[in-house]
């Protein structure tokens, strides 16, 4: 592994997506600042990228509140140059729209749109001076498509596309790569497995093909490869699904 001075964010390091973002941005040579709610979970994730001979840095952040963005990310600026900072935190929750609360609508908002505008924000303002960089949101099928009970969610990450679409058309005639993800399927997690089965019982379970779920890896890639693009070909949008997703 050949080191970079350079540092990569990844803002909702969470076990699936965010970890497998920064394990394969470590692998590239990439000092990692891991940052997610509950940083304690973020151990596992520490002990695999350090044995694997990576050099990662976690801590416990809420991406809603200013002062701790500003905290995390200027600490990974301090340590070597932020080249890139990934904001990847979900908030997917469902409720029929007479059980969705202020609060409930409120919170969602705040995790999934407004940490990435203090996020996106926060990033440009390291990345500017040295005309580099590239900033990434992780986004859903709910960001086109408002469905049954996902009126909160929907909302917040239209409003995140919408942080994210503006961003790119303002950063990158200055050299900062802004790039918005449509995760359009379910992620290969033990939680996934449980609703399908919940849905569909052990038939649908059993009748699951093995790649007919996104393997959190494949997505890793996808973020590696939006970082590694030429600028004079560069993506705004990329949606991600497995081959057999209907859309």
């Amino acid at each position: 592994m050949q080191k970079r001075n350079a540092t990569v964010a990844v803002i909702g390091a969470g076990d699936f997506i965010g970890g497998e973002i920064a394990k394969k941005f470590a692998s590239e040579g990439f000092t990692v600042f891991a940052g997610r709610r509950n940083g304690a979970k973020l151990e596992p994730l520490v002990k695999e990228i350090e044995a694997a001979g990576g050099e990662i840095h976690a801590r416990s952040l809420d991406a809603r509140k200013e002062e701790e963005i500003i905290s995390f990310l200027g600490d990974a600026d301090k340590h070597a140059p932020l080249e890139v900072c990934i904001f990847n935190i979900g908030a997917n929750v469902n409720f029929p729209i007479l059980e969705t609360t202020e609060r409930v609508f409120r919170k969602v908002w705040e995790m999934a749109c407004y940490g990435g505008f203090l996020t996106g924000r926060e990033a440009a303002r390291l990345m500017l001076p040295r005309g580099k960089g590239t900033i990434l949101f992780t986004g859903a099928t709910a960001s086109l498509r408002g469905g049954k009970g996902y009126a909160a969610f929907a909302s917040a990450k239209f409003g995140l596309r919408a942080v994210a679409q503006s961003m790119a058309r303002e950063l990158g005639p200055q050299n900062i790569h802004v790039a918005h993800l449509i995760i359009d399927a379910g992620v290969d997690t033990a939680f996934v497995r449980e609703r399908i089965k919940a849905r569909g019982g052990d038939a649908a379970l059993a009748s699951l093909k093995a790649d007919q779920l996104m393997n959190p890896q494949s997505i890793a890639n996808a973020y590696w490869y939006l970082h590694t693009q030429s600028r004079d070909a560069w993506t705004f949008e990329l949606d991600v699904r497995p081959y057999g997703e209907s859309w």
